[in-house]
């Protein structure tokens, strides 16, 4: 006989993410897989409501099936080795082979049918962030459903209720389990796009996911309880020079999809173009909210959609506007040796390391000249080679490139962008324009003609040390 209680406990399993029994093992797609690091050409629909896809950078789109009017996908959670750059790859826990995991793409409206089994060693769950459904399907392990055990499946099924750029990631061992690696982005396409004010097609339509990880030089296994202090800036778990470019045609409307999933705020900036902010995680901004911008920053957890139209040609780099995270693996102990003359030194060095480089008395630019030797799998600091050099970056950087004659969907890198004649700078070589130098500690007169210090002598600073606590707190 069953009791009140526990037909009510049947019931709460019924409306939550359901386990899938061995029996209807069966009737679960195929889980599709990929472990390459280069973009996929987006995929149009072959059935169901049709949409224009979405370009993931350094991924691909989930294929789905139909089945009864239900769009289902079927995703695997399992560890994954994940190319950062060339150089280094790292041991993640991912999705259907790649970290992060496919992009899932639907239409508002579709019912969505997602198996997700799971092959890693410990439990987990997805949750579907900011999305409208069951509080059942919500995927909060403990709290709106059991976790799914190693080994087994479960089912979430819901309507995609409203359009715009979503999220996936677990609500399980979260410290661990998105510090590895797990989470993927998912796109509803409108409806009816005509009938959303300020909503416009695009030509292009890129997505990539704001992540980091902490890993040590010559490992490749992140440190999970790091809570700010990583050394890797990634999207979708790639690096610069390992990201893919943005690639456009003169003329595109080009719309860009961006969520932070790491533990800070990121200021991801254009060069060479304004976007206008067209989409947060709420929905779409209507056209009197909307505001120009060259810099959108993205906090914790959120999404962030701008478009522009590509109308200026070149290779135009688009990075976030932190400058430690356009670097890759660095010592954040080693002291600032600006200004120090390491000459006297360097001789006496050699003869016990032959091998010493003398670096930073200058800056930190020789970095990206000098080929150091590295450990075992780990990327340099400051790297990648342009046209004209060393481009002196690492982390979340990568260039869009726009060509007059891109063919249409034709996502290949172009290539290096061809300058017309007299548009690149250039070293001045006539008359000397030397400014005079600012005095220091060891000031002298300068000769205005050459700029050149004529005599040196020590200056004398005094400094008066402040009474009081001038109401400073």
């Amino acid at each position: 006989m069953t009791s009140r209680r526990q037909f009510l406990s049947n019931a709460t399993v019924i409306a939550s993410a359901a386990i899938v029994s061995n029996a209807a093992m069966g009737a679960v797609p195929e889980a599709q897989m990929q472990s390459g690091a280069s973009m996929l050409a987006p995929r149009y629909p072959n059935q169901g409501r049709p949409y224009r896809p979405v370009a993931t950078l350094n991924g691909w789109t989930l294929p789905f099936r139909m089945k009864n009017d239900w769009k289902e996908f079927h995703l695997v959670a399992e560890p994954v080795i994940r190319e950062i750059a060339p150089g280094m790859k790292a041991r993640l826990w991912g999705y259907n082979g790649q970290s992060p995991g496919p992009t899932i793409e639907v239409v508002e409206g579709d019912k969505v049918r997602l198996f997700v089994t799971n092959k890693l060693p410990e439990h987990t769950t997805i949750h579907w962030h900011g999305q409208r459904l069951p509080n059942g399907m919500d995927g909060v392990g403990g709290l709106t459903q059991p976790q799914i055990a190693p080994g087994k499946t479960f089912v979430y099924e819901f309507e995609a209720r409203r359009p715009g750029t979503f999220m996936y990631h677990p609500h399980a061992d979260e410290m661990t389990q998105m510090a590895m690696g797990m989470m993927g982005m998912w796109e509803t396409h409108p409806k009816n796009p005509k009938s959303l004010a300020g909503y416009q097609d695009c030509d292009r339509d890129f997505c990539f996911l704001l992540n980091a990880y902490d890993v040590e030089p010559g490992s490749a296994t992140p440190k999970v309880n790091t809570m700010l202090d990583f050394n890797l800036w990634t999207w979708n778990s790639r690096a610069f020079p390992g990201i893919d470019p943005l690639v456009c045609r003169q003329g595109d409307r080009v719309r860009v999809r961006v969520g932070n999933l790491t533990m800070t705020n990121h200021p991801i900036h254009l060069h060479g173009h304004e976007f206008i902010v067209t989409q947060t995680d709420g929905g779409i901004v209507p056209p009197s909210a909307r505001w120009p911008e060259v810099t959108i920053d993205i906090a914790v957890g959120q999404m962030r959609a701008f478009e522009f139209v590509a109308t200026e040609p070149g290779d135009w780099a688009f990075h976030c506007h932190k400058s430690h995270h356009t670097m890759n693996a660095m010592g954040h102990d080693v002291p600032t040796m600006i200004g120090v003359d390491h000459r006297d030194v360097v001789s006496k060095i050699n003869k016990l390391i032959p091998d010493y480089m003398v670096m930073g008395e200058r800056g930190m630019a020789d970095m990206g000249e000098m080929e150091m030797p590295l450990p075992d799998n780990t990327l340099p600091m400051m790297t990648g080679v342009g046209q004209f050099g060393p481009i002196e970056m690492g982390g979340m950087f990568t260039a869009v490139k726009v060509r007059k004659n891109q063919a249409k969907d034709d996502y290949k890198d172009p290539g290096d962008y061809q300058f017309p004649k007299s548009t690149v700078a250039y070293e001045w070589t006539g008359e000397s324009m030397n400014p005079l130098s600012a005095p220091t500690s060891r000031g002298g007169d300068v000769d205005a003609r050459t700029g050149k210090v004529n005599e040196i002598r020590e200056l004398t600073v005094t400094v008066r040390k402040p009474s009081g606590n001038g109401n400073h707190h």
